[in-house]
C-alpha cells in the first residue's frame, strides 16, 4: 500500500518532530497489522497456502518500515536540519551584526551533523526491525517444522492452532519496541524524541559555528531552571552561565528533548575572565 505523506517541509521543531513521529508510527502500526494477519491465519487454517502469502506480506511489511525509516530520515536530515543550522547561523550574525553565508566550513560542519543524525535514525529502528525479524522467522519455522504435527498430540487441530497462534503472539508483541537494555519505547516516542533533540543540535551548532567563525570566545547558555551542564541532574546549573565556545560545542544540550540554546558575546574575553 502506497504512503500518502507529502514530502517533509522544513519549519517549527515541534511540528516537525509530530510529522516524522505520525509517519514512523503510522508504518509500524501498518507493519503490526500484518503480523495479526499472520497470527489469525495460524488460528484458523494455518495448513492453507494464505498462511504462506500472509508471511510474505508481513516480510514485505518489514521493508516497507526500513524504506520509510529511510525516507524520512533522509529528508529530515537534508532538509530541517539545514533549515535549522541556518537559522541558528543567522541568530548569531545578527547579533554580532554581520551576515552568515554557507561557507565551506558551515558546509562541511553541517554535512556531518546530518550524516550522524540519519544514522542515529536507523540505529533506533534497527531494534524495531530485529524484533519484527523474529517474529517472522518464528513463525516461518513454526509452519514449516509445528503445523504439519498439530493433530499429533491428544487435541483438536482447531485448539493446537489456536494453541500456536497465541504462543506467538504473547512471544512476539509489536506493540512497544523493547531495545537491548530492557527499555519498552513506542516507536512515536523514540522518532519524537529523536527528531527534537537533533533539531536542537543543529540550531545550536548553526550559533556556536558562525560565533567562532567571528573568533567570539564565550558564550551565555538559556537554558531550564534546573538543567545542568553535561545531564540535567548535573549540579552545574547551565542557564545564565558564561561558556567557552569549544565547551559549549562540546555540550550542545545536556539530554534528549533538551531546550539549551546560547547567544554570542563578543564583549567578554578570556583576559577579562575572573574566575
Amino acid at each position: 500500500m502506497p504512503y500518502e505523506w507529502p514530502p517533509l517541509v522544513p519549519g517549527d521543531p515541534e511540528e516537525i518532530a509530530c510529522r516524522v513521529a505520525a509517519v514512523l508510527e503510522d508504518a509500524w502500526q501498518r507493519l503490526a497489522a500484518k503480523q495479526h494477519e499472520v497470527i489469525v491465519q495460524f488460528a484458523g487454517n494455518p495448513r492453507t497456502p494464505n498462511t504462506v502469502a500472509a508471511l510474505e506480506e508481513f516480510k514485505q511489511a518489514i521493508r516497507d518500515f526500513h524504506r520509510r525509516v529511510d525516507q524520512e530520515a533522509r529528508q529530515f536530515a537534508q532538509r530541517q536540519l539545514t533549515h535549522l543550522y541556518e537559522k541558528g547561523g543567522r541568530q548569531a550574525a545578527e547579533a554580532l551584526g554581520t551576515t552568515f553565508t554557507w561557507t565551506t566550513f558551515h558546509r562541511d560542519a553541517l554535512q556531518s551533523l546530518a550524516a550522524d543524525s540519519y544514522a542515529e535514525f536507523l540505529r533506533r529502528s534497527e531494534e524495531a526491525e530485529r524484533m519484527a525479524g523474529q517474529f517472522y522467522r518464528a513463525a516461518r519455522q513454526a509452519a514449516r517444522r509445528e503445523v504439519p504435527l498439530l493433530t499429533a498430540g491428544n487435541m483438536t487441530a482447531k485448539q493446537a492452532a489456536k494453541n500456536l497462534a497465541d504462543r506467538l503472539a504473547a512471544e512476539h508483541r509489536l506493540t512497544y519496541v523493547v531495545y537491548r537494555n530492557g527499555a519498552r519505547v513506542p516507536v512515536r516516542a523514540w522518532a519524537a524524541a529523536a527528531t527534537l533533540t537533533k533539531s536542537t543540535v543543529a540550531y545550536n551548532a548553526g550559533t556556536l559555528n558562525r560565533a567562532r567563525e567571528a573568533g567570539v570566545e564565550w558564550m551565555e547558555v538559556f537554558d531550564g531552571a534546573d538543567c545542568g551542564w553535561t545531564s540535567h541532574q548535573d549540579t552545574d546549573k547551565a542557564t545564565g552561565t558564561l561558556r567557552r565556545v569549544e565547551d559549549a560545542a562540546a555540550w550542545p544540550i545536556s539530554h534528549p528533548r533538551c531546550r539549551r540554546a546560547f547567544g554570542a558575546r563578543p564583549d567578554v574575553t578570556t583576559s577579562a575572565r575572573t574566575d
